[in-house]
This record gives C-alpha cells, sequence and structure tokens, in this order.
C-alpha cells in the first residue's frame, strides 16, 4: 500500500468540561522523527503517544501539537498562606511602632500581597486525562493516515504512468540500434572507397571493425536490465508493505543503466532517447522521496 510521507490530522474530544485537540503534520524523512508539543501535565504519555504514532506512521519528520483545556470547577483552587499572612500583619506592625505611623492594612490589601493568596492548579486524574488524549490522538493518526493514503495512490498512478513512457523510450532504442550500427558500416565502407580501391579492401577487416563498434555501443544488456528494473518497480509500487527505501534502490540502478546508455551513445537519436529516459528517472526519483 503506497503511501505519501506528507500528510495532515486533526483529532478533537471533550470529556467532562475538559477539551483536547491534537494536530499531526508530516513531510518525508529518512527515519521516523516525531516530534510532540504538549503540556507538563501530559509528559508521562510522551512515550505511549509515540509508540501509538510509529505502529500506523513508519517514515516521515512527524510534528504533534496537543492543546488541552480545562473548564471544569474543579481545575483550579484559591490557596490561603495564613503564616505568611501573620508575618506580613507582625512586619507591619512593627513598621508602625518604629516610624509612629498608624496601621492602616486592610484585608483587601493584604490578601494581594506575594504569596497570601494564589491560583493552584488541581492535580487531574491521570487515568480520566489519558482516555482523553488517547481517544484524540486515534482520531488524528486516522486522518492522517488517510490523508497520507490519498496521497500515495496519487503518487503511484503518476509513476506508473511515467514507467510506462520509460519502456516507450526504451522500445525506441531497441528499434534503432540495429540501424545504428548498420548507418556505421555503410559509412565506414564509404569512407575506405573514397581513400583505396575497393577492390584492396579487407572484407574481414571491415566487418571486425564493425563488430568492435557495435560492441562498444551496443545497448541491448542495458535496456533488458532497464525494463527489468521498470518492473519490478511497477510489482513494488503494488505492494502492501512500506516499499520507499526499496524504490529508491531500483530507480538509483535505472539510473546507472541510462547513464551507461548515454556514455555508449554515438548516434543523435540513441542520446536523445537517453537523455529523455535519464529526464524521465530523475522525476521518478524526486516522487519517490515523498513515499513510505
Amino acid at each position: 500500500m503506497i503511501r505519501s510521507m506528507t500528510g495532515f490530522g486533526r483529532g478533537d474530544c471533550v470529556i467532562n468540561d475538559r477539551s483536547m485537540t491534537i494536530e499531526i503534520k508530516s513531510v518525508n524523512h529518512r527515519y521516523c522523527d516525531i516530534n510532540i508539543r504538549m503540556p507538563r501535565k501530559l509528559f508521562f504519555l510522551e512515550n505511549k503517544l509515540k509508540g501509538m504514532i510509529k505502529k500506523e506512521l513508519i517514515r516521515g519528520k512527524i510534528d504533534v501539537f496537543i492543546n488541552y483545556q480545562d473548564s471544569s470547577e474543579k481545575s483550579n483552587s484559591i490557596v490561603y498562606n495564613e503564616n505568611l499572612a501573620a508575618q506580613y500583619i507582625e512586619q507591619f506592625k512593627n513598621m508602625a511602632n518604629t516610624f509612629e505611623i498608624s496601621n492602616d492594612i486592610k484585608v483587601s490589601s493584604l490578601s494581594r500581597y506575594p504569596e497570601v493568596l494564589k491560583l493552584e492548579e488541581q492535580d487531574d486524574d491521570e487515568d480520566a486525562l489519558q482516555k482523553l488524549v488517547i481517544n484524540t490522538i486515534k482520531e488524528a493518526i486516522i486522518n492522517i493516515s488517510d490523508t497520507r493514503y490519498k496521497e500515495g495512490q496519487a503518487l503511484k498512478v503518476d509513476l506508473k504512468n511515467k514507467l510506462d513512457e520509460m519502456l516507450t523510450y526504451a522500445n525506441i532504442l531497441k528499434e534503432i540500434s540495429p540501424a545504428v550500427i548498420e548507418e556505421y558500416r555503410v559509412k565506414l565502407d564509404q569512407r575506405i572507397g573514397e581513400i583505396m580501391d575497393k577492390a584492396l579492401v579487407d572484407k574481414d577487416r571491415l566487418a571486425l571493425e564493425v563488430a568492435v563498434f557495435a560492441d562498444k555501443s551496443c545497448v541491448d544488456e542495458e535496456i533488458v536490465r532497464l525494463e527489468s528494473h521498470i518492473i519490478q518497480m511497477k510489482d513494488t509500487l503494488d505492494s502492501n508493505d512500506a516499499v520507499g527505501r526499496k524504490l529508491d534502490f531500483i530507480a538509483q540502478e535505472m539510473n546507472r543503466e541510462a547513464n551507461t546508455i548515454l556514455s555508449k551513445a554515438n548516434n543523435l537519436d540513441v542520446s536523445n532517447q537517453g537523455i529523455e529516459l535519464k529526464t524521465l528517472i530523475e522525476k521518478v526519483r524526486e516522487q519517490i522521496q515523498n513515499i513510505e
């Protein structure tokens, strides 16, 4: 099953006045690299969340953003530090006596001094919090998997079209290769005839020269191997596994054959077809970089 490494998924969940939104986005990467941004109170779930993601998303640079809102009445409480308030009052009395001034401290004023009253976040029920997170991450994973699958199928169609086009150029090369050798034989025969009496031409020597040229310029083996790689890539595209690395390896082998064909090209038509093949292979390699 061909899947792209590029995708986006979102999950939303609300349980008892607690709401959570999780967004996952991914781009291509050689390995599976997961980065999670979340509130500190969720840190205890980090490894579990990464494990869930890795089971579904094999490769890619994956960024996870978790937003948690608690609207319940028990989420925060006011804590009164009586001991600290007593110390403030004692110091105010000392100041009033020392400087002979009125001690006009009021409760409303005292409450505004640091740490006398403070808002303290209540501990959450970890089991309930975990349930909320798991439900949300599952939805986000399903959604990003769906987008990666859809894009992967589009890539699959495009790649198969390019592979069919490559086969067309390979067939053209098979057709023109014999003509190239015959063309060389005719030209060689004409040149020799121009500089010496044809009656003196050693036919065996001429045949040997043509054979040497044919050996150096023949691309039959490269075309056969290229066609084999194309068939192998098509079969791999129909696999249900994560095949990005395998496809990349096959594309490298295809590129090697195209380079050899170009290096052997002694004819403009062969060179042009080789360039078209090379261009298509480069496009295929670029597409493959985004396949899981």
